[in-house]
């Protein structure tokens, strides 16, 4: 055959390639709030105005390189927020933003990263006194149990199997492996003070003695007491129920304890049912999963009750 004969059927070859190469589908992505506020709650699980208000809170720290086609800090903040809330696989994030699922992977793991930097921001205990007051008032009137500040306990969060060395010490006593995540919540449900690095087989009770909470607690750097369960030690500043009440006193603390303490099982209720992640598991490398269980600063920013 001859030579430029050859060079011709290439060159075809070339131009067939060339026509039939997909559109460039990232350059054609749709700005998620100017969706109706239905549609968005629909699409995230959130209402628009709370993710107009995360994505002005982050905005500064989602700045993108002007080169290329980068993704917006609303985009950035939608994607994590669906991947998070609905608990969905990458792709389908991914496919909705005109986005490689890669993209999706690497944007919430920044996205919690910057979460984790300044979760000292929102989640944090009443300091003044007036906060404090605020604070034991509301607890107060749930069930009439003085002086409470806040509500502990732990939660198991799911996390994949851990092969490295070490790794039979996430499996908690269920026999699945997840972190044990300490949290301390005010009357109103918000989070205040939050423990995300102990991994599943440690009791709680550990958790809280070597947490610096119990340190400021110990200095008298608050008015109140917290409550927990009987997996706590009683305590001057952590009050627990009576095992074993014989007395009507006795029940009525108990009744008036459970009741004021479950504030703290209310908010994890409501918290996984927001970000199913925290239900069903999180499945990324342990590390990026400690930092993005810190994405409760959304919860401490905005009420979701």
């Amino acid at each position: 055959m001859d030579i430029n004969m050859i060079d011709l059927m290439d060159l075809e070859d070339l131009d067939m390639l060339e026509t039939t190469r997909r559109p460039d589908r990232h350059r054609h992505r749709v700005n998620p709030f100017e969706l109706s506020d239905e549609d968005f709650r629909y699409k995230y699980r959130f209402s628009k105005r709370f993710g107009e208000k995360i994505v002005g809170i982050l905005r500064e720290d989602l700045v993108h390189d002007p080169r290329g086609c980068p993704l917006s800090p609303e985009i950035q903040v939608v994607c994590a927020l669906r991947n998070w809330a609905r608990h969905e696989i990458q792709d389908d994030t991914a496919n909705l933003h005109s986005v490689s699922q890669p993209v999706v992977s690497r944007t919430c793991k920044k996205v919690a990263e910057i979460l984790s930097r300044n979760s000292r921001e929102f989640i944090k205990m009443p300091t003044t006194l007036n906060e404090q007051q605020e604070t034991i008032r509301k607890f107060r009137s749930i069930a009439n149990f003085p002086t409470v500040i806040g509500a502990i306990d732990c939660t198991h969060i799911r996390v994949k199997k851990v092969n490295a060395d070490g790794g039979q010490l996430y499996i908690n006593r269920k026999e699945f492996s997840s972190i044990n995540v300490q949290v301390v919540c005010d009357a109103d449900l918000k989070i205040m003070d939050i423990v995300t690095r102990w991994r599943g087989s440690v009791h709680d009770s550990r958790i809280f003695r070597e947490c610096r909470l119990k340190q400021r607690f110990e200095a008298g750097a608050f008015s109140g007491i917290l409550l927990g369960d009987s997996g706590y030690p009683c305590t001057p500043y952590l009050f627990t129920p009576l095992l074993n009440p014989t007395t009507p006193q006795e029940e009525r603390y108990n009744r008036s304890h459970i009741r004021t303490r479950n504030t703290v099982e209310r908010c994890f209720g409501l918290w996984k049912q927001w970000f199913r992640c925290l239900l069903r598991g999180m499945f990324g490398d342990i590390e990026t999963a400690k930092k993005q269980l810190l994405h409760v600063l959304y919860y401490t920013i905005w009420p979701l009750t």
